[in-house]
């Protein structure tokens, strides 16, 4: 039977921590007994952990042989900020297909009272985040920036940088990706769309246009798609 894998808390050489309702989640929910073994990520590693102490607010580990993970494609998806309950689904499946960060991004298009309530969100979001890595056994939780406005993404850096467009007719995503990449970074519009002063933004930042084809995508949809295509190519 596969190990349930946490992300630790705090690491102090070959001892482990969950701690606050990570540790409530452990100790009350999954009711875990002191000897029960997991894999514990601990940042740069996964290592075997058993359970020594156990209580509501603080769970500790022996930590143990190391696990080997294979290496993951260093993905970025900055997503422009839309309705927060589908963008935490999002943000969600993101982290279980093994992006390394999320952009959270006010677009043109983004609703104004989404985009001045999204400061108050990104805890909600790394937590949201940080409980996909773990069922899906990363090593890491995605990094959760705090939004930032176009001007910021367009200059953010990346070995290719592509840009989700409807209006891109000639190149689709599968044939914008090269046999390798060091860095990817994927930008989605809001619901609506980028609007075209945007776009004309992005190629003057020498950013690529490319489509996920002719069906009109659901913003949340649309990610997913692109991480699942970029992510095959990428590991093939």
């Amino acid at each position: 039977m596969t190990r349930r894998r946490w992300i630790a808390d705090e690491v102090s050489g070959n001892h482990a921590a969950l701690t606050g309702d990570h540790a409530r989640h452990l100790a009350q929910v999954l009711r875990a007994r002191v000897g029960a073994e997991f894999d514990i990520s601990i940042g740069t590693e996964v290592r075997r952990g058993k359970v020594i102490s156990l209580h509501p607010e603080r769970v500790e580990f022996e930590l143990g042989e190391v696990i080997p993970v294979p290496p993951a494609a260093q993905i970025t998806v900055a997503l422009s900020i839309f309705k927060f309950d589908r963008m935490e689904w999002a943000i969600e499946k993101a982290t279980e297909l093994g992006v390394s960060q999320i952009v959270p991004v006010v677009a043109a298009r983004s609703e104004s009272h989404l985009a001045s309530a999204s400061h108050k969100r990104v805890e909600r979001w790394r937590r949201i985040a940080k409980q996909a890595a773990e069922q899906s056994r990363r090593v890491l939780a995605p990094d959760v920036t705090n939004p930032v406005k176009l001007n910021e993404l367009l200059s953010m850096s990346a070995h290719l940088r592509i840009v989700l467009s409807e209006s891109e007719d000639k190149l689709m995503l599968k044939d914008a990706l090269p046999a390798q990449s060091q860095s990817l970074l994927l930008a989605f519009g809001p619901e609506g769309g980028w609007k075209e002063q945007e776009l004309a933004a992005f190629r003057e930042y020498t950013w690529i246009s490319a489509s996920l084809g002719n069906t009109i995508l659901r913003a949340e949809t649309a990610v997913v798609a692109a991480i699942a295509i970029v992510s095959s190519l990428l590991d093939r």
